[in-house]
């Protein structure tokens, strides 16, 4: 068991999804053939008890320097951890010098509409570039504006927000389903 690719070219792990690929949800077969989507996801028909709850993205983060550079992850609401484990909402993959586990913790608090920094609980630090362009150790909550730069290991990101004030912009997820009642 390896990688597989669906007939849209994406490499994706046998061993951790199986035969149905994760972007566009086709199963590919053992004969090589393939099956538009077999879990009905995509379909025009949808099912109350098939809904997902979709956590609406709140910004972004954009590797700058890294393995990874030019992948972006989406920060939603409330507590996002990072690290290389799956279970990780930003999993930062390639960077062994980043912690496995909560090597840091990105905060959207949608009451304050405010992006916080803070040091996870592993041994690694992570670090914000100061107005003097050095990095310091962040060893308490930092909230983040629009360009701020972070480094974890040997990766550097810089942080997109969508939600938060952004000059003189200021959007809320909060403010539109009130709007909508």
């Amino acid at each position: 068991m390896g990688l597989i690719r669906c007939k849209n070219g994406h490499l994706f792990s046998e061993k951790k999804h199986g035969n149905i690929c994760p972007y566009c949800n086709v199963t590919v077969n053992k004969n090589g053939s393939y099956e538009e989507d077999p879990q009905g996801k995509y379909s025009d028909i949808v099912y109350l008890n098939d809904l997902e709850v979709l956590k609406p993205v709140t910004g972004w983060l954009v590797c700058l320097e890294g393995p990874s550079r030019g992948r972006d992850y989406r920060i939603i609401a409330e507590k996002n951890f990072m690290g290389r484990a799956n279970d990780m909402e930003i999993r930062i993959i390639g960077d062994d010098t980043v912690c496995l586990r909560n090597h840091a913790i990105i905060v959207y608090d949608p009451e304050k509409n405010r992006t916080m920094l803070l040091p996870g609980d592993s041994q690694g630090l992570v670090y914000v570039l100061d107005n003097s362009e050095r990095w310091e150790a962040v060893f308490e909550p930092h909230e983040l504006e629009a360009g701020d730069r972070i480094k974890l290991g040997q990766s550097e990101f810089i942080f997109v927000p969508l939600c938060g004030e952004n000059n003189g912009f200021v959007f809320n997820w909060k403010d539109t389903e009130e709007a909508g009642k």
